[in-house]
């Protein structure tokens, strides 16, 4: 268990560090794309993966992600700042409604009463957790972000679950060629900002990357080794995963935070906790 508890600490700890980034001046877009660099370079430490061919069937499978990953961590900074810790955690944990939507839609997985149910309350989870209000402009309404890290978080889970199912790659090699292709798709992209003059170089946001680069990573290695610890009861792994990380991020964005939440957004926690046990026992 204790894997399982630092894996959820390390995922917290990111919700955490993309919160204060507003507070200390810090350039989510630059911190990001100094986080895959040490993710990568972990990557090659620890696990020391062969390179596969770039040519190969995962290729548009290793792009879409090298595009993704970047892109959808600035829409979660984004969903930390303006709705929150909680319900940012909430929208990201219920995100595996989609693969496991896809599982039995597309791969050919039997459908149970029990999965149904928690896609269900899953649905309705979201909607309860959601902030509905508008923002000080009164033009574009909260809920756009959690709903962007709900599907952006789905889409990526249903990307690295076929990377997993090619035998023929270690999946430990492709984490290191997205890692690498998610940092040189964000080097390209902010390299024409540096050049327009739009954004400017600093040291805190290498740092910074450095820091949310190795806590992403740990909440990576210490679920993988979770699952290995816990082979014979996977379930137990994905439910305390995400029930820990929506309960301790509720705790950490509530009581340090002071995050506002209305009863219908408690009601969405609540809900989404069921969901993930249901789904989890199905």
């Amino acid at each position: 268990m204790i894997y399982i508890i630092l894996s959820i600490c390390c995922s917290v700890f990111v919700s955490v560090l993309l919160k204060l980034a507003k507070r200390y001046a810090i350039d989510t877009r630059q911190a990001i794309l100094w986080n895959y660099s040490i993710a990568a370079g972990l990557t090659y430490i620890i696990y020391d993966p062969v390179m596969p061919p770039l040519g190969g069937s995962l290729l548009p499978a290793y792009v879409i992600l090298g595009i993704l990953l970047p892109s959808l961590f600035v829409i979660l900074a984004l969903s930390i700042r303006y709705t929150g810790i909680v319900k940012t955690d909430v929208a990201q944990r219920l995100s595996l409604f989609i693969p496991v939507l896809a599982a039995f839609l597309f791969f050919g997985e039997q459908h149970s009463t029990l999965k149904i149910a928690g896609i269900v309350l899953a649905f309705v989870a979201i909607i309860c957790s959601v902030p509905w209000q508008k923002n000080e402009g009164g033009t574009t309404s909260y809920w756009v972000y959690p709903l962007a890290v709900f599907i952006g978080m789905g889409v990526i889970d249903v990307l690295f679950k076929q990377i997993a199912k090619t035998v023929a790659v270690p999946f430990t090699s492709s984490l290191l060629v997205v890692f690498i292709m998610a940092f040189t798709i964000s080097a390209i992209y902010l390299s024409t900002l540096y050049i327009a003059g739009k954004i400017k170089f600093a040291l805190i946001n290498v740092l910074c990357g450095w820091i949310l680069g190795i806590a992403n990573f740990g909440n990576i290695l210490f679920y993988l080794k979770a699952h290995q610890a816990l082979a014979s009861q996977p379930s137990l792994v994905f439910s305390a995963m995400n029930i820990g990380v929506i309960v301790l991020g509720s705790l950490v964005g509530v009581l340090i935070f002071h995050e506002k939440l209305s009863k219908i957004n408690y009601l969405g926690v609540l809900l989404a906790l069921i969901s993930i046990v249901l789904i989890s026992r199905a």
